[in-house]
């Protein structure tokens, strides 16, 4: 009997020699690549739908997950048979079609699943399980042909080389995932800011269809490279001419601009004219929730904007000392700058705004310049800083802040976790000067909202002292404030020192029953950095307007 060894001669027939290991190894990596882009690209997709919680992001995630492990099985079952590679070169074409095919796909369940008529806590209540769903329907087909290319890179490769199972494996793996680190930064950093959403998906599907050619063409497979010729400039053009997601707007509301941003879908819609015109700038679901408001004039928005509320604590500070001075107000959370725009037009006689805001997205900003007249670059009076976090900055600050705003969203509904926790709260009161306020605009639907003594306790704990909350009249907010080393104002007692007007008025209207609501310290801290159950309080907030039946 001959004896064998490792470095025997591959058992592959010839046509197989022709699909030389580099072209293999570079197939794998366009596996690898592909599969991390459309994971980070799929929660974008999803986004203008579902938003981009926890939830979605575990959903797409797991879904991923599984598709991959069965991927994996489906892989080992095809390389057992005859041409590998031929076999890895129609995987990579199908999966090619598969992902041109998701920005169609997604367009189409999220209008079936989210009609442009539901509300916020109508949608929200499809999150978890609409997610799923849809992340099923739209990426277990595609992550299951990626996944099944790496099995058959390593046979391709075992066979085309010889030598240990394990070396093919080694190498297939190290190209796949060098691939997949090269895809996470590159989809985040380069495809989405500069080919959009769908550029992303093309992008890809044109790498997966040249690989899957390229590979056909070298295995002899003449007349499958010619269909694959075929379905690679069908796949990224197919791509091309999809759209992410129309553009839902209410109606009466016309689009200025929409962009794609590293983070989400931004747009800005505008509606009514004259002295009732209106510009709004809304995220990714949009429904019935905005980010920014603007108006031909600064000042209050009226009822229904909780921005308004963030003018009272200079009235407050007015009433014990009148004196003329700066009103050192930070915004986290800038979006395109309707808090400074309210301040700036009703504050008491001789305070003037010095403004420091932080906004983590740039295309925010860049649009609020456009159409919201947010301060251009260079204003010393207001000074913005584009895609920083609200934490940092504070960190960084050095000014005492008569005033810090916390109106920080991802998406509608969904709080930035490290920016309501008690060590959080203990830098803003750390930041403020004697006498400072923090207010803290949370989206809830009435003052026995679960949501709301959560964060509220949150705030009293680090500051130690008491919360006061103000419900916002025909809105789904209440308006937190704290104070650093000086009295909150009697929310039952009538508001006699400010002159007649609308803040008097939303005075007057927050003394009644049910319209405030004061915090007391607690023994301990509901939310902290290294424990905040917020994504289940946010759900449970969100469950309880649905049966209360919206604001």
């Amino acid at each position: 009997m001959a004896a064998t060894d490792d470095t025997a001669a591959p058992l592959a027939p010839a046509h197989e020699r022709g699909a030389p290991a580099a072209l293999v190894l570079a197939a794998a990596a366009a596996g690898g690549l592909s599969v991390m882009s459309v994971e980070l690209a799929a929660v974008r997709l999803l986004a203008p739908w579902f938003g981009t919680s926890q939830t979605v992001w575990t959903n797409v995630i797991g879904v991923v997950l599984l598709a991959l492990a069965t991927g994996y099985l489906l892989g080992a079952r095809l390389a057992q048979g005859p041409a590998p590679a031929r076999r890895l070169g129609w995987l990579l074409t199908a999966s090619a079609v598969a992902v041109a095919f998701l920005p169609h796909g997604t367009s189409a369940l999220g209008a079936a699943l989210v009609p442009a008529e539901l509300t916020l806590e109508q949608i929200a209540g499809l999150v978890q399980l609409g997610s799923l769903g849809a992340a099923l329907a739209l990426f277990l087909v595609p992550a299951t042909l990626l996944g099944a290319a790496g099995p058959l890179a390593v046979e391709s490769l075992q066979r085309r080389r010889g030598g240990h199972a394990g070396t093919a494996g080694g190498h297939v793996l190290a190209a796949s995932t060098t691939a997949s680190l090269v895809g996470a930064f590159g989809t985040s950093h380069v495809a989405l800011p500069y080919l959009g959403l769908v550029g992303t998906f093309a992008a890809s599907a044109g790498l997966l269809a040249a690989g899957g050619l390229l590979l056909l063409l070298r295995t002899g497979s003449n007349r499958a490279a010619a269909w694959a010729a075929l379905v690679t400039p069908l796949s990224v053009g197919g791509a091309l001419l999809a759209e992410a997601a129309p553009t839902r707007l209410a109606e009466g509301r016309r689009l200025l601009e929409q962009v794609e941003s590293p983070y989400q879908r931004v747009l800005a819609v505008e509606e009514g004219e004259g002295e009732n015109l209106r510009r709004f700038l809304q995220v990714n679901e949009g429904a019935d929730s905005f980010q920014s408001v603007w108006q031909p004039n600064p000042g209050l928005l009226g009822e229904g904007f909780y921005y308004d509320d963030f003018a009272l604590p200079a009235h407050w500070s007015a009433l014990e000392d009148p004196a003329p001075r700066t009103w050192r107000v930070a915004v986290l959370g800038l979006g395109a700058g309707t808090a400074w725009r309210v301040i700036e037009g009703a504050s008491p006689a001789g305070f003037e705004l010095f403004g420091l805001g932080a906004e983590i997205d740039p295309a925010v900003v860049e649009l609020g310049r456009r159409w919201f007249d947010l301060a251009p670059p260079g204003d010393p009076r207001r000074v913005v800083l584009d895609g920083v976090d609200g934490r940092l900055l504070l960190r960084l600050a050095g000014a005492d802040f008569d005033l810090v705003i916390v109106d920080a969203y991802a998406n509608q509904h969904q709080l930035p976790p490290h920016l309501v926790t008690a060590e959080f709260f203990a830098e803003v009161r750390e930041r403020l000067a004697p006498g400072g306020w923090v207010a803290l605009n949370l989206g809830c639907f009435d003052l026995d909202d679960p949501l709301l003594p959560a964060v509220g306790e949150t705030l009293a704990h680090a500051f130690q002292s008491p919360v006061l909350a103000l419900a916002v009249p025909l809105a789904r907010n209440a308006v937190l404030f704290a104070r650093r080393d000086g009295p909150l104002p009697d929310p039952t007692a009538a508001p006699d020192g400010l002159e007649p007007g609308p803040l008097r008025a939303r005075l007057e209207k927050a003394r009644l029953p049910g319209a405030h609501r004061v915090i007391a310290v607690p023994r301990a801290a509901p939310l902290r950095d290294g424990f905040g159950p917020l994504e289940p309080l946010e759900r449970a907030s969100l469950a309880y307007g649905r049966r209360r039946g919206g604001p």
